[in-house]
């Protein structure tokens, strides 16, 4: 079978740190005081110092990262360093108006939402309600599907917008700042807990759709650059700083189809390696004319 996709299995063998931060019971104790949003910004301010530079190369090693896809500039901190500009070139964007290509790159898997608005990955399920912290806005997306892109250290960090439309509301939701490892996202509802943005857009292809930022351990900072005004396809929406981090798009009822192969690998719980850029999904046939 001939597959248009990497993929990457879906564990839970985490860091030894991870590990005994969430399975084990001292662990949890301190995961208490370490998620919490004081310790994130102590964690912010080295990692925006210039003493933080001598992380970087370490860094590039470990994650085994490819410089040349990266403008070349002199960085002045850490977290200068993991929000680096990615080259154009580096990047191939789908010229198909009708297609649904990620925002941003990462890991990909796709899941249905229930009419009772929930969607569940593993052992956790997310109350629609709960995600958006509004119940109104939950009923506009039953019955669609929740596609979350989850980055990870070796990812481009910046996110963009999937296509041409109008922003109809912005909010920030405080939260605290879990992993977004499987290891915790198989556990607890992480992302209706950390904190996150939530921007609904009424699009041109692809009906009224939610993108979700999603901040995560340590800083996962997020921060947008448009959050009102008409947007167009591949325009930058911002980016994280460092700490994992995860984009969740949300469509109603028959308006996208998702590549089967990416279904697929979802239940076989496999994740989907994606770029920003590449055609994941095709607006559905006969929708939002």
């Amino acid at each position: 079978m001939n597959r248009r996709f990497k993929t990457k299995r879906i564990t839970e063998q985490d860091s030894w740190l991870l590990h005994f931060l969430y399975k084990n019971p001292l662990g949890r104790t301190l995961l208490k005081g370490i998620i919490q949003p004081p310790l994130t910004k102590v964690a912010g301010v080295y990692l925006n110092s210039p003493l933080s530079k001598g992380m970087i190369n370490r860094f590039i090693k470990k994650n085994a990262l490819s410089m040349q896809d990266y403008e070349t500039m002199s960085y002045t901190s850490f977290n200068h360093f993991f929000m680096r500009e990615i080259k154009p070139a580096a990047r191939v964007l789908s010229q198909d108006r009708g297609a649904f290509s990620a925002p941003c790159d990462g890991k990909v898997t796709v899941y249905s939402i229930s009419e009772k608005q929930t969607f569940k990955v593993k052992h956790s399920e997310y109350a629609l309600s709960e995600l958006l912290d509004s119940t109104s806005l939950a009923a506009k997306w039953q019955g669609g599907c929740a596609v979350i892109f989850r980055l990870t250290p070796d990812d481009y960090h910046h996110y963009y917008f999937i296509d041409e439309g109008t922003i109809s509301a912005h909010q920030k939701i405080a939260g605290i700042f879990h992993t977004v490892q499987p290891i915790a996202i198989h556990s607890q509802p992480v992302f209706s807990r950390n904190a996150r943005e939530v921007t609904v857009i009424e699009t041109e292809n692809f009906g009224e759709i939610a993108q979700i930022e999603v901040g995560a351990l340590m800083v996962g900072k997020i921060k947008n650059i448009k959050t009102s005004g008409n947007c167009h396809r591949f325009e930058k929406k911002g980016w994280f700083e460092f700490g994992g981090s995860t984009v969740i798009l949300l469509f109603q009822e028959n308006q996208v189809t998702i590549d089967p192969e990416i279904w697929n690998n979802t239940e076989n719980n496999l994740e989907t390696i994606v770029k920003f850029g590449q055609m994941v999904g095709q607006k559905m046939e006969g929708s939002h004319e």
